[in-house]
């Protein structure tokens, strides 16, 4: 089947390395992927060559890179290696490319993913030189079939001075319609309401956009997407999800939601994944899911009928159930529902909608603050993802974790968080395989003996509770949220000191 219908695009097709050509020192390049899906697969590694070959002759060549989330070893594993990244935004998972953050060879921004797309519409990340867009077919007039994933693709087109198409055939061609890109929005002051009323509304195009005159090159490939492996649901995640599924389980007795919840939202990880698979043996019939990513387990969960449809901006799916979705694609449509990055994550539309979000992080402290990010508050893991802009606008959020990392070494109930990604303003229900910790409506002393009492590992009770009360008798005049700030960072330094972080 031919993939390139448009005739003007199709003789453009070229080679990746001619195509990597019109990639030059020190352009801005945003590149299609999100969570290692819709990634372009051939173009960078052409560029990395190209970038290792001037590293040789002694000439400085990076690049700054936008994408939509993480990508896959093709992209930030090819070009990290290479020495070829001086900025990088929104989200990274390569480990190359986090070291070189955290050894300070490379600018990272980390950002909230709804707000990327935006800020390059603002301006304040500079001019967009070239896009490298992945999709599944080009159509006449400019009108692209996306792939696996949407991400920031749009944005890309519309700003960038020059496109790179990768055309994917092993992204099915049946990929056609699974789409919904929304091209409405205005800048301030003109913004309108965004008008998704149901997790499966269409308000867009099922194709992507560009000006025939901007593509410079039209690359062919056919190569998988990351395979993303999870881990086997331990006893831990298995606990999370339980405590969690009685939650949900007395909010819809309390009256505060239906019976068929409301649409869910889960990030990636294997609590998410439990949390999931629990749901799939639970009582909960006819749910949606208005999220990021496509997991296996959410996707099982179509399968099973208990979930009717899901809206996110892209797949994250081991390679075996990639390959099986592939197969079976058509009986998906309908039913899941593909969208940018812009609207998938949006702040307007979560809370509308009353989004229950339900994310991990790296530790809590007592009052309620969550690190999502960081180690030690200093080493970069990731990035903050999308979890804030679900938790910040869901109905319910929850943070998962177990309660102890390092085998049982370190707690991750602390004191004091060394790095802040959500306040407690933002936090309402913290989990751990412990227990649940219910903070809402709730003042810092109630949450502090909630999140100590049900959530901390028992090895840990003890000297949290005596830290609280200690602070919170040598702070007479300020009890509200009272430290210790001495010993809560010892607490860090520490595990710092001995290596274990």
């Amino acid at each position: 089947m031919n993939r390139i219908t448009d005739s003007a695009l199709a003789g453009k097709v070229t080679t990746a390395d001619r195509a990597a050509e019109h990639i030059h020192p020190g352009d801005t390049v945003g590149m299609s992927g999100f969570t290692g899906a819709g990634h372009p697969k051939a173009v960078p590694a052409a560029l990395a060559a190209r970038i290792k070959a001037a590293h040789d002759r002694g000439e400085d060549f990076r690049i700054d890179l936008l994408t939509g989330a993480s990508t896959g070893e093709e992209v930030d594993g090819e070009l990290a290696r290479v020495d070829g990244i001086a900025k990088r935004a929104p989200f990274v998972a390569d480990p190359t490319l986090r070291k070189q953050i955290n050894a300070g060879e490379v600018e990272y921004t980390d950002i909230h993913l709804s707000h990327l797309a935006q800020q390059v519409w603002f301006g304040f990340h500079g001019n967009m030189d070239v896009a490298v867009i992945e999709v599944a077919a080009i159509l006449p007039n400019g009108l692209l079939v996306p792939g696996s994933s949407v991400g920031n693709n749009k944005t890309w087109l519309d700003q960038a001075d020059r496109v790179i198409l990768e055309v994917n055939e092993w992204h099915p061609r049946e990929y056609e319609g699974f789409h919904d890109v929304y091209y409405g929005t205005k800048l301030p002051p003109h913004r309108r309401p965004i008008e998704i009323l149901d997790p499966l509304q269409r308000i867009g195009d099922p194709y992507l956009r560009v000006d025939p005159d901007k593509v410079v090159a039209v690359v062919r490939t056919n190569a998988p997407d990351r395979d993303n492996s999870f881990a086997e649901v331990d006893d831990a995640s298995r606990a999370m999800a339980d405590h969690l599924l009685d939650f949900l389980r007395h909010e819809v007795s309390a009256g505060r939601m239906p019976k068929n919840l409301l649409p869910l939202q889960s990030g990636v990880g294997n609590v998410a994944n439990a949390v999931l698979a629990g749901l799939a043996e639970s009582e909960f019939e006819h749910l949606t899911s208005y999220t990021e990513v496509i997991q296996d387990n959410l996707l099982a969960l179509l399968d099973t009928g208990k979930l009717d449809s899901i809206s996110a901006t892209s797949f994250s799916l081991t390679r075996e159930t990639a390959e099986r979705f592939n197969r079976d694609i058509e009986s998906y449509k309908g039913r899941i529902l593909l969208r940018t990055q812009e609207m998938s994550n949006h702040p307007e539309i979560v809370r509308r909608l009353g989004v229950i979000a339900i994310n991990g992080m790296v530790e809590a402290d007592i009052y309620g603050h969550v690190n999502s990010t960081e180690v030690n508050g200093s080493t970069m893991i990731n990035g903050i993802g999308g979890s804030g802009d679900f938790a910040r606008n869901a109905f319910l959020n929850f943070f998962v974790s177990p309660s102890t990392a390092k085998s049982g070494a370190l707690s991750a109930i602390v004191p004091m968080v060394p790095h802040v990604d959500h306040t407690e303003h933002d936090v309402q229900v913290i989990v751990t395989e412990q227990g649940i910790a219910d903070l809402r409506g709730t003042a810092p002393n109630e949450r502090a003996r909630r999140i100590i009492d049900n959530c901390a590992h028992p090895d840990f009770r003890d000297r949290l509770r005596d830290y609280h009360d200690r602070a919170h008798a040598q702070n007479p005049t300020a009890r509200h949220a009272p430290h210790l700030l001495d010993e809560a960072l010892s607490w860090h330094q520490r595990a710092a000191a001995e290596g274990r972080m």
